[in-house]
C-alpha cells in the first residue's frame, strides 16, 4: 500500500496531464484555475486508496478520481457564487477572478467533464459507476437546497442538519471510496459497506470543517473564518449552542443571526463566545469523535485483512486531528 502523499501527488501528476486549457480559454481556464488551488484531495485520495486496498491497481481508478474532484469542484463554484463567497483556498473564487455567469458555465462544463472520464470504462463498470455518480450527484444538489432553505427557517432541528451535511458532503465521501471498490470489480457487500464507512466519516468531515470555520487559523483554513456565522448558517455548533444555552444567552445568539452588519462590528467574537460558554464547542468535538468511531465500527466488520484496513484507519485519525 502507498501513503496517502503518494496517493496524492500520482493523482496530482494525472490531473496536470488531463486538464488542459483549450478554446474558448475563458471557459476551460476557471476549470483549471479551480482545480489547481489545491485542497487536501480527500475524495480522489480516497477512490485510488480503496482500489489498492481490494488488491486492483490504483492506476486503473485514475479516471474515477478526477471525476469525483472535477465534481466536488464544480459544486464549490456553483456553492461561492450562491454564498457570494470572496476566498476559496486563500484566492479569489472564480466568479470574483472572471464574472459570475463564466462561473456559472465554467461549472456546468465541468459535471460534463466529470460523466465524460467514466466513458474510459468497460460497459459493466461504467453502468454501477455512473449510477452511483447520479445518484450522489442528486443527493448533493437536495443537502444544498436544504442548506440554502435553512437559512429562512426558524424551526431547524438537530436530526435536519445532520440529514442536510449527510446529503451536501457525506454522501461524495462514500461514494469515492465505493467507486475504487466498483473499479476492482469487489463483492457487493464490500462496497455497501466501504460506503457506509466513508458515509460516517464523511459527517465527521464536515462538523469538523463546520467547527474549524468558527474556530480554525484564518491562514491554515484557507478561507474566511466566521463566514457561517457572517452568513447567519445553522450549523451544528449554533444549533447545540441554542439546546445548551439558557433562555438568556439563547436569545442573544438568536438577535446576532438577524443580523446582517455591514462590517463585522464584533458579531463573530460575540458569537464565539456563546459558542464556548454554552458548550457547544465542546459538545460538537465530541460529536466529531462519535461519527468517527462509528465509521471505525464499520470499517472493523468489513472482510479485509487488517493490514489493509490500517491506511483507512490512520486516515479517519487524521481527520479527527485536522487543523484545516
Amino acid at each position: 500500500m502507498r501513503s496517502i502523499s503518494e496517493y496524492r501527488q500520482e493523482f496530482l501528476k494525472y490531473l496536470d496531464e488531463k486538464i488542459e486549457v483549450k478554446e474558448p480559454r475563458n471557459l476551460y481556464e476557471p476549470m483549471r484555475y479551480i482545480l489547481q488551488l489545491g485542497g487536501k484531495r480527500l475524495r480522489p485520495v480516497l477512490v485510488l486508496m480503496a482500489t489498492e486496498i481490494f488488491d486492483a491497481d490504483y492506476r486503473k481508478a485514475l479516471d474515477a478520481a478526477l471525476a469525483i474532484e472535477i465534481f466536488h469542484n464544480f459544486s464549490l463554484v456553483h456553492d461561492d457564487i450562491m454564498d457570494d463567497a470572496p476566498i476559496r483556498r486563500g484566492k479569489k473564487t472564480v466568479h470574483e477572478k472572471w464574472d459570475i455567469n463564466t462561473g456559472i458555465l465554467s461549472g456546468d462544463a465541468m459535471l460534463i467533464n466529470a460523466y465524460q472520464l467514466f466513458e474510459n470504462y468497460e460497459e459493466k463498470v461504467f453502468k454501477e459507476l455512473a449510477q452511483l455518480f447520479t445518484k450522489t450527484a442528486m443527493e448533493v444538489c437536495e443537502g444544498q437546497q436544504y442548506d440554502m432553505d435553512f437559512e429562512a427557517r426558524e424551526d431547524v432541528q438537530i436530526e435536519d442538519y445532520l440529514k442536510m451535511i449527510e446529503y451536501k458532503t457525506a454522501v461524495l465521501v462514500g461514494a469515492s471510496l465505493q467507486m475504487g471498490a466498483i473499479v476492482a470489480e469487489t463483492p457487493r457487500e464490500c462496497k455497501d459497506a466501504i460506503y457506509q464507512y466513508g458515509r460516517l466519516l464523511g459527517i465527521a468531515f464536515q462538523l469538523q470543517d463546520d467547527y474549524l470555520d468558527a474556530f480554525g487559523d484564518p491562514e491554515a483554513f484557507g478561507k474566511q473564518v466566521g463566514g457561517d456565522i457572517i452568513e447567519n448558517k445553522k450549523t451544528f455548533l449554533y444549533l447545540k449552542a441554542l439546546e445548551a444555552s439558557g433562555e438568556r444567552e439563547a436569545r442573544q445568539l438568536q438577535h446576532l443571526y438577524s443580523i446582517s452588519p455591514i462590517e463585522n462590528s464584533g458579531k463573530i467574537e460575540a458569537v464565539k463566545a456563546i459558542f464556548e460558554s454554552s458548550g457547544a464547542a465542546e459538545l460538537t468535538r465530541a460529536e466529531i469523535k462519535k461519527y468517527t468511531k462509528k465509521a471505525f465500527a464499520v470499517l472493523n466488520e468489513i472482510d479485509l485483512q487488517e493490514d489493509k484496513k490500517e491506511p483507512l484507519r490512520k486516515f479517519g485519525e487524521t481527520l479527527m486531528e485536522r487543523q484545516v
